[in-house]
C-alpha cells in the first residue's frame, strides 16, 4: 500500500485484480440501477468499476478511515456515475440515511472483506443486503476462502496464518459456513468461480419468496 501526495492511497492488489473482477461482475450486475459496494478500501475498485459499467451508478461504503481516500480517488479520476463515499462499518445496526434513499440497489458488492472483518460481519453482510435488495439482485464477494473438499492452498494457509496473529477475530472463512449464513437469509448460492491468486468469486441470490 502507498499512499500518494494527494490523499489516493494505492494497493498493488486492487490494480492487479480490478479486471479480472469486473469480469465476473459483467456476468450479474443489470443494465442499470446503484451498485452498492461495502467495504470499497482505497477507491480504487470503485473508479474502475463505475469507469467499466457507466449505465450503474455505484455507491461506496466504508470506515472512517479509509474516505478520505475513496474521496481523493473520486476528485481525481471518478466519471460522474460514481457517488462520494459514505460512512459505514458492517456493525453499525442499520445503513446510513443517504444510502437507504437510494434503495433499492442493483447490487451489493463486497471484495477483500468478510477474512479482514471478525466472523460475525458474515451475518451483518447478508441483514443489510436483505434490506436493501429487491429478491433478484446479487450479493457478490471476491475473496480467498476455505474450501473443505479441496486442500487449503499454500498461499492462502500462510495469509490465514497472518491474518489470525494479527487478529484472531480475523481470517479466511470457510465456504460451509458463509454458505449456511447466506441461506439463513434467504440467499442461496449461484455461482462460485475460480478467480487468480487463489481467489474466488461468489455471488448469491434469494428467492421471491425468501
Amino acid at each position: 500500500m502507498t499512499d500518494r501526495s494527494d490523499g489516493r492511497l494505492h494497493s498493488e492488489a486492487c490494480a492487479r485484480n480490478r479486471d479480472p473482477i469486473g469480469d465476473a461482475l459483467a456476468l450479474i450486475l443489470p443494465p442499470s440501477g446503484t451498485v452498492l459496494e461495502i467495504g470499497a478500501g482505497t477507491g480504487q475498485h470503485a473508479v474502475f468499476f463505475s469507469r467499466r459499467f457507466p449505465a450503474l451508478s455505484w455507491q461506496p461504503l466504508d470506515r472512517p478511515e479509509w474516505l478520505g481516500s475513496i474521496t481523493a480517488w473520486r476528485d481525481a479520476e471518478g466519471p460522474p456515475n460514481l457517488h462520494a463515499p459514505v460512512r459505514f462499518d458492517l456493525y453499525d445496526p442499520e445503513l446510513p440515511d443517504a444510502v437507504m434513499a437510494k434503495a433499492p440497489f442493483a447490487a451489493l458488492v463486497s471484495i477483500n472483506v468478510l477474512h479482514i472483518a471478525p466472523a460475525a460481519a458474515t451475518a451483518h453482510l447478508f441483514r443489510h443486503a436483505l434490506a436493501v435488495l429487491p429478491p433478484e439482485a446479487p450479493v457478490f464477494v471476491y475473496g480467498p476462502f476455505i474450501d473443505p473438499t479441496r486442500p487449503l492452498e499454500p498461499s492462502n494457509a500462510a495469509f490465514d496464518a497472518f491474518l489470525r496473529r494479527r487478529d484472531p477475530e480475523s481470517g479466511l472463512r470457510s465456504v460451509t459456513d458463509v454458505d449456511a449464513t447466506a441461506r439463513s437469509f434467504g440467499y442461496r448460492l449461484e455461482a462460485d468461480q475460480p478467480m487468480p491468486a487463489n481467489n474466488r468469486a461468489r455471488w448469491w441470490r434469494r428467492t421471491p419468496s425468501s
